[in-house]
């Protein structure tokens, strides 16, 4: 007996009329952007070997992969990650292309997200990747574009900026094992305060999650965070983020020193970007110096990618909000009576070839027509009839 045939897996759904409408506007204004700073599209297969997300520098638990094998039995995965495959196609196919190289694409990544935590198992993402070049100027034009892309959704965005080398730096020196390293971290990203509080491990990294807000925040972190190395990430991260008002403004950018992602692969700036009416980031990027080295092709990187879904679900609620129609109606509706049905189709290219969205209606009678043209919005009806077309107003 099928259980499940009418059923959509967890963590997946389908998108109809509006949603649709919505997500490819979003896709549309991202895409022109990133062309219109010069980026070049790629795309990577849905289906990678596991080996892909399972190296020094690039780990991704096997529960959070959806796994499958291949006809040689060789253990599968639905893309996870869209950097990765990036990262080992700058060390392949694209191997003898000159560096500095800027890369944008349009897909899905499929992760296994427990029951009931509110993620989607299949996410379309929008994102670029900058390999190579000079660090400090990369760094600047991912946060100013991710900026934009936020922007292309909502101008009510705040861009989190933070520096993953500062946690790294910090459990350096602690000298904690790999299982305690990854609860620290975890309790931080969350802002786990009364498990940081009781757990016996140095201030600074209890301290760590509470150093969010504007500029000010550098002044907070003097007090707690000592030693050259942190000063100079400090000393950077404040001078990035000072630069950087000068072309966001500066109460879109917040200063996060608890952010610490989960992907092993960052290894400075790391941000995060939200817009209004969505409590989950709609946009997560980073620096990430070693990952391509892991793949072969030693090269700096940075990237970001846009959670479209997120984004197109933020743009669909402000139009609607607005009183505004993100779905048009047709212009007109062609009804064809019966023996004119292919002169109603040559008389809707006729209407399309004048600039008119014409609507072939494939129903029985003239009323059923109508009736149609009147429930969806549709203001003018044409009747053909032979070489004849009668024009209605509905």
């Amino acid at each position: 007996m099928k259980r499940n045939d009418l059923l959509t897996p967890e963590g997946t759904r389908d998108l109809l009329f509006e949603e649709c409408a919505a997500k490819r506007t979003i896709l549309e204004r991202i895409t022109k952007l990133f062309e219109s700073y010069g980026y070049s599209e790629v795309i990577t297969p849905g289906l990678e070997f596991y080996d892909v997300f399972n190296g020094k520098v690039r780990y991704f638990p096997q529960e959070t992969m959806y796994k499958l094998v291949d006809g040689k039995n060789r253990l599968m995965v639905l893309r996870p990650d869209s950097t990765m495959p990036i990262a080992r196609l700058a060390a392949t196919r694209l191997r003898e292309e000159e560096l500095p190289l800027k890369l944008f694409y349009n897909q899905n990544i499929f992760m296994v997200n427990p029951k009931d935590s509110g993620r989607d198992d299949e996410i379309s993402q929008s994102g670029i990747e900058i390999l190579g070049g000079n660090s400090t100027a990369a760094d600047y034009e991912a946060l100013v574009l991710a900026a934009k892309s936020l922007s292309a959704c909502d101008e009510n965005f705040r861009l989190e900026i933070g520096d993953s080398s500062i946690f790294r730096e910090l459990i350096l020196q602690f000298d904690c094992d790999e299982e305690e390293s990854e609860n620290i971290r975890h309790a931080i990203e969350i802002k786990d305060y009364p498990s940081l509080d009781k757990a016996d491990i140095p201030e600074a990294l209890k301290t760590l999650p509470r150093l969010f807000g504007g500029i000010e925040v550098f002044e907070q972190a003097e007090k707690h965070l000592h030693g050259k190395a942190l000063e100079a990430r400090l000393s950077r991260l404040k001078k990035l983020c000072e630069d950087l008002s000068a072309v966001i403004p500066s109460e879109k950018i917040r200063v996060d020193l608890g952010l610490v992602h989960k992907k092993d692969y960052y290894t400075g700036i790391i941000f995060r970007g939200y817009v209004e009416g969505y409590g989950l980031p709609a946009l997560s990027g980073g620096r990430y110096d070693t990952l391509l080295g892991d793949f072969g092709r030693e090269a700096a990187a940075v990237g970001f990618a846009v959670n479209v879904e997120a984004a197109s679900k933020v743009f669909l609620k402000k139009i609607k909000a607005n009183g505004e129609a993100i779905v048009k109606a047709p212009d007109v509706l062609v009804f064809g009576e019966k023996g004119s049905e292919i002169v109603a189709l040559k008389h809707c290219g006729e209407l399309i070839s004048q600039g008119f969205s014409a609507y072939n209606f494939l129903g029985e009678n003239i009323e059923a027509a109508r009736k149609y043209a009147s429930s969806h919005g549709i203001r003018r009806v044409d009747i053909v009839s032979g070489a004849a077309v009668a024009t209605e107003e509905v």
